[in-house]
């Protein structure tokens, strides 16, 4: 069996709910570390083990199941959330040196898998190590989705809605050089994989925050509450469209 096999399809469908997961990644991680006042050091360690167990349920599997996938999706989310809040928050990095040292990191993960496999693409993951690098890469990936939405929300001085405007003009540029060159459609889906990130970030923080701060007031709780609703009942919809019988072909 192709590990490949269990990656959905690239699509629509599947980038909704990236920015879904993400989303209630930077809403429900904060619920746990800051509405629940946890910390950032056990939050780490909470949603890090829960990673490391949906993850292993995906590695076992023998092909795609949506809800697992996207399991292991929105735990990378909510454990980059707090890891990346321990980082620049707690160790004192700041944004702008966590998202550094979280770049460094994720280019040399992908230095890695280079070294394994020639390609990065994620439709040609061929062994379990290519598909193990290719789970630290969106772990990474998604921690520094989180650092670089914080910075652009609270350093850059553009806000929430400024950040998610501008990170969302970002995702259209993608879209438009993904249709119209011919540039790398892999190189472009990480960047994309990247961006969605900070946006679901930079949206969480729209979702929770007060109107005093820039947000609607929604708080960590109902946010993640119609997110995991939305989520939830778009895996529903991956799950019958992968068990409908693929359409009979017409003999003459």
């Amino acid at each position: 069996m192709s590990v490949a096999s269990k990656i959905p399809q690239i699509g629509l469908c599947f980038w909704v709910m990236k920015i879904c997961a993400t989303t209630l990644g930077e809403t429900a991680g904060d619920l746990l570390s800051m509405t629940l006042d946890i910390g950032y050091a056990a939050s780490s360690v909470i949603l890090i083990s829960l990673f490391g167990a949906s993850l292993a349920g995906q590695l076992a599997a023998k092909g795609y199941k949506p809800w697992l996938y996207w399991l292991v999706i929105l735990s990378t989310s909510t454990a980059g959330t707090t890891m990346s809040d321990y980082m620049d928050r707690t160790l004192g990095l700041g944004y702008a040196k966590g998202s550094l040292v979280l770049i460094t990191l994720l280019l040399g993960v992908f230095a890695l898998w280079r070294r394994v496999t020639p390609s990065l693409s994620v439709t040609s993951i061929s062994s379990r190590k290519v598909e193990l690098l290719y789970w630290t890469a969106i772990l990474f990936s998604n921690t520094l989705g989180t650092a670089f939405g914080d910075y652009l929300a609270d350093d850059s001085g553009l806000g929430f809605a400024g950040g998610a405007l501008l990170v969302g003009a970002l995702l259209a540029v993608i879209v438009g050089l993904t249709y119209f060159t011919s540039l790398s459609r892999v190189g472009l889906f990480w960047a994309a994989f990247v961006l969605t990130r900070p946006f679901g970030a930079t949206m969480g923080d729209v979702l929770t925050k007060t109107p005093e701060k820039g947000g609607l007031g929604l708080g960590t709780i109902g946010s993640s509450a119609v997110l995991g609703a939305i989520l939830v009942a778009l895996v529903i919809y991956a799950t019958w469209q992968e068990r409908k019988p693929a359409p009979q072909a017409i003999t003459a």
